[in-house]
């Protein structure tokens, strides 16, 4: 019955969409008709009933309900509360339907509280968001029900992925979706103001909070999955160019420019073509990431519930969303005046420069990504990985973060260089200065060194805006900007270290045995079997010394899970203020001795301190421009009653 109550939600809220789609393509016309006066209720509606069916399909895990063909190919009764849950969105059907979930309440939160947009422009924005909900609530509902029965219930389930199962992955897609269907709501807002014509500054106000929102949860979720394939995978790094890391940094590069673009429009009056044209942008990298991680033309670790035939689907729905927003674009973009022009020395003009840097690595991204699919069309196959993405990417990433250093010295509109030279230099010679040091001190890379130089004098310039003000008197949303920044240059300054001084230490020890590896002394303690609740696993226990200090203990695993049965490296890291021990376990060779991996790793935590820096900006920058918002709501409104009392006088 549960299961029942969840479709029939589903359904309803698929109904509600069409309705919502309807009123407000008849809002256009006349806006007060009966339809149109539906469209909000119906969008609010439609978020409760995709949120009470993705609840009833969290108690069918929770209760582990194995007549549910779902629940009995991603579950088991024996493991944890946290990863039963997590298998809900754990697999195909799951996570579309939390995509659904997200885009449903979202386009009822807007229906709720947005106020700020003229009301032809709102309907048209309710229209837009209904018109790809549909193609999801159909591709859902037709090719993936999540609640679909089977003739008899299963003895028992088939288990979840073991390498889904983990804390960090349990909490990684559902941050990553709310990211990616935020820029849904971007996408409908450029959407409902292609229609009307009314691209603005109150446009972009409203805009705004949808983008800080979703490009805040992208770069928690961009964080937290790199922290996860890092020490999950048991391979020793955080970035390795793979396509589905790919996937997540493409929509949060679109969307770094699209918030940006959409801060001078609402500050200034300009860029409103761009505007537009990046919130399509942002989408169509969600759609795209999408398709390639389910389309099961990747072959990928981070890809799960591959299916070409559902792939086809998306790759339909791209089309549609993508290319029917394009055609909008190329027939409205002539009537969209571009607004108020500005100098090359300005703070508008920083940010365009920035903005065509991340379109530039955006398309090297894209490019490295799909070009070895196209290859393997012509039966030739080539991987792209680092040699192409690290200096390549560095032509743009090192010039827009030393123009993100001074541009927020600039003044809006038109200001002089010379006005700035002055920390331009100090920053310069900061940079020059470190890049000396780390060329005397040792040999390196240069892309290491070059990042270590930049990330210092990145840090430095962070707070240069707040120079000679008074801090308790600095808007929210200028900290946010020099936080965020700051965290740029603090998660740089993490991974150029990582790249130059990390050390890697292969050994073959039988227990009593020592290793060392940088400044650690390892021993290899004892081996021994432990068991979890769906697992068993040889562990290593090692007794590891930074030098003179106290030894402390590390315990790395391999682990065995029999449902379904697989085999994974669960690896220990000792953390301290300067970097990482990490440590994986292999397997006994034939003369008895063990495999033990060991790298030290200096600094590598500033990678995702920084990212949880640029969340916290974000969030800061949210805040901020809510507060402004509000105030500025509320003296409208004073000044309307204050009319209204002046007229009745």
């Amino acid at each position: 019955m549960i299961a029942e109550l969840g479709l029939a939600a589903l359904w309803i809220a698929a109904a509600l969409a069409v309705l919502q789609l309807v009123g407000g393509a008849v809002a256009q016309r006349d806006p007060e008709s009966d339809l149109a006066k539906l469209v909000r209720p119906a969008a609010i509606i439609q978020g409760v009933l995709a949120a009470f069916s993705f609840v009833m399909l969290l108690y069918l895990f929770a209760v582990t309900d194995l007549s549910v063909k779902l629940v009995a190919t991603n579950s088991h009764s024996d493991k944890p509360m946290i990863f039963k849950l997590a298998g809900a969105w754990g697999n195909h059907e799951g996570s579309m339907l939390l995509w659904i979930t997200v885009m449903a309440m979202a386009g009822g939160l807007i229906g709720l509280v947005e106020r700020r947009l003229p009301e032809k422009t709102m309907m048209a924005t309710l229209a837009a968001q209904a018109f790809v909900a549909m193609g999801f609530y159909a591709f859902i509902l037709l090719s993936s029900n999540p609640f679909e029965r089977l003739p008899q219930p299963a003895i028992e389930g088939m288990g979840l992925n073991p390498l889904l199962q983990d804390i960090g992955l349990a909490f990684h897609p559902p941050t990553l979706y709310f990211g990616y269907v935020g820029l849904s709501v971007a996408f409908s807002f450029a959407v409902g103001a292609l229609l009307t014509r009314k691209v603005g500054p109150d446009f972009a106000r409203a805009m705004r909070p949808w983008v800080l929102g979703a490009w805040i949860f992208l770069t928690l979720g961009i964080t937290a999955g790199s922290y996860w394939a890092y020490y999950e995978l048991g391979w020793g790094g955080w970035w390795f160019w793979d396509p589905v890391e790919n996937a997540s940094l493409m929509p949060w590069l679109a969307a770094t420019a699209l918030l940006h673009s959409v801060s001078v429009l609402a500050a200034r009056d300009a860029l409103r073509a761009w505007t537009i044209m990046l919130g399509v942008v942002a989408f169509s990298m969600s759609m795209l990431g999408t398709f390639l991680v389910r389309s099961g033309i990747l072959t990928s670790v981070h890809a799960f519930a591959v299916d070409p035939e559902r792939g086809s689907f998306i790759l339909v729905l791209l089309a549609l969303y993508i290319g029917g927003a394009l055609l909008l674009f190329a027939l409205r973009a002539g009537t969209v005046a571009e607004g108020e022009r500005f100098a090359i020395a300005s703070r508008e003009g920083a940010l365009v420069f920035n903005n065509v840097m991340l379109s530039a690595i955006l398309g090297i991204v894209l490019l490295g990504t799909l070009y070895p699919l196209l290859t393997e069309a012509f039966d030739v196959r080539v991987s792209v990985g680092p040699p192409y993405f690290n200096p390549v990417g560095a032509i743009f990433v090192i010039p827009m973060l030393m123009v993100m250093a001074v541009g927020p010295l600039l003044r809006w509109r038109n200001d002089n260089f010379h006005r700035v030279k002055l920390p331009m230099a100090m920053v310069a010679g900061i940079m020059l200065a470190v890049l000396a040091l780390v060329l005397v001190l040792g040999s390196y890379g240069w892309l290491p060194m070059l990042g270590l130089a930049v990330s210092i004098g990145l840090a430095i310039g962070s707070f240069l805006p707040l120079r000679g003000r008074n801090l308790l008197r600095v808007p929210t949303a200028t900290w946010g900007m020099v936080i965020a920044h700051f965290g740029i240059a603090v998660a740089l300054f993490g991974m150029a270290s990582e790249s130059a001084f990390s050390e890697e230490r292969l050994a073959a020890v039988e227990v009593g045995d020592s290793t060392q590896v940088g400044p650690w002394t390892v021993v290899l303690d004892q081996v021994a079997p432990v068991a979890g609740p769906n697992w068993t696993a040889i562990e290593g226990r090692l007794s590891a010394q930074y030098g003179d200090g106290a030894a402390i203990d590390l315990r790395p695993q391999s682990r065995n899970f029999w449902a379904p049965p697989q085999e994974t490296t669960e690896s220990t890291l000792a953390t301290r203020w300067n970097g990482q021990l990490y440590a994986v376990i292999g397997n006994q060779a034939s003369d008895g001795r063990w495999q033990l991996r060991l790298w030290w790793k200096p600094f590598v935590t500033l990678i995702w301190y920084g990212g949880i820096l640029v969340a916290l900006g974000g969030l800061l920058a949210l805040i901020g421009r809510l507060r402004t918002d509000l105030k500025r709501r509320s003296a409208k409104s004073r000044n309307a009653e204050r009319k209204l009392e002046e007229a009745e006088v």
